[in-house]
């Protein structure tokens, strides 16, 4: 009886070890779950997580976001949440170089750039310092903006010039305003209100979130530019403590599902978003694409712009015209 109470007390003590070293990141969330970042990017990455892992290091992904989006990287540095995402662009003046992923006529290709952003990153922007008390787990954009209206003819750059443009703030801010257009900044999921109620003419945005956001229904005219006239990035950073305390093999082995695989991921998932949602529109949306002489105006008004956001991106230390021309190159090797 005694040798049994003992095997028991043995048992319960190995079993109390495994629950106690077992670990739990928590995720915040600020995204609905059918939003492409979501299912196709976070989740598939917490699979990752506890494979890589082989179970050690769970990721729950909350029901309710613990901040508003801006606050998300406060969240992470802070320890509110292990695990945060969101766009730098939503903390004006904050983090310099992630203005490099953002600049028009980058590519076409999400994935592309995104893996670029990342390998350029990690080589040379991460030498700013802007992520304090934060690992980085990735940076990545979503796919080209373009512009979409309602009841304007964009077949002519002229139908830009005027119109009430929604904006996310950030590059599609400086970008809306050097093309003559007057930028309304507000978040995404207020795009639906602003359009269908007059208050905005059309908006910046790539394929994906046109019909994500069901604008497919209101707007009528496109705009497409090769390259883009803009795009978003992202950060997905955790808490650096809650890192630290995480083993050596643990780290290594979400370190290989991170980086420049989440990169990928995050920007396969926008490609394959963006090209879903483009032939969504077919039918409804008459699109635009910009012709040789429109694109050579379109670098005339946004060339400035680049140059202004090169020389401040400058301003952190980091030689902004050879990060450029380094991430253009690695973008090219990658859309071949």
């Amino acid at each position: 009886m005694l040798r049994a109470l003992l095997t028991g007390v043995a048992a319960g003590l190995i079993a109390l070890a495994g629950t106690v070293s077992a670990e739990t990141l928590r995720l915040s969330n600020w995204l609905p779950p059918s939003h492409p970042i979501v299912k196709d990017v976070m989740v598939p990455w917490k699979a990752a997580v506890e494979e890589a892992t082989e179970g050690r290091v769970t990721v729950q992904i909350l029901d309710a976001p613990l901040g508003p989006p801006h606050a998300h990287y406060d969240l992470a540095a802070n320890g509110v949440a292990d695990v945060t995402f969101s766009a730098q662009a939503y903390t004006p003046g904050r983090f310099k170089t992630a203005m490099l992923a953002e600049l028009p006529f980058l590519g076409d290709s999400a994935e592309a750039v995104s893996v670029a952003y990342w390998q350029v990153f990690e080589e040379r922007l991460a030498a700013a310092g802007e992520y304090a008390g934060v690992k980085v787990l990735g940076v990545f954009t979503h796919g080209p903006g373009h512009a979409f209206a309602k009841g304007r003819d964009l077949s002519s750059l002229d139908g830009i010039a005027g119109a009430k443009l929604r904006v996310g703030g950030g590059m599609a801010n400086d970008v809306a305003t050097a093309l003559g257009a007057v930028p309304v900044q507000s978040p995404s999921s207020k795009a639906y209100e602003l359009i269908s109620g007059g208050v905005v003419d059309g908006i910046l945005f790539p394929f994906e979130s046109v019909t994500f956001f069901r604008l497919d229904g209101l707007l009528d005219q496109g705009f497409e530019v090769p390259g883009g006239l803009y795009n978003t990035s992202f950060f997905f950073v955790m808490n650096e403590r809650r890192w630290n305390r995480l083993s050596e093999a643990d780290q290594a082995a979400i370190d290989s599902v991170s980086g420049e695989a989440l990169s990928r991921l995050a920007g396969k998932a926008w490609d394959e978003a963006d090209a879903a949602g483009r032939s969504a529109l077919e039918g409804q949306v008459e699109l635009h694409v910009a012709t040789e002489e429109q694109m050579e105006g379109l670098h005339q008004m946004l060339d400035p712009v680049i140059d202004a956001k090169l020389d401040e991106i400058a301003t952190s230390g980091i030689d902004a015209k050879a990060a450029l021309e380094d991430m253009k190159a690695r973008i090219a090797a990658e859309s071949e």
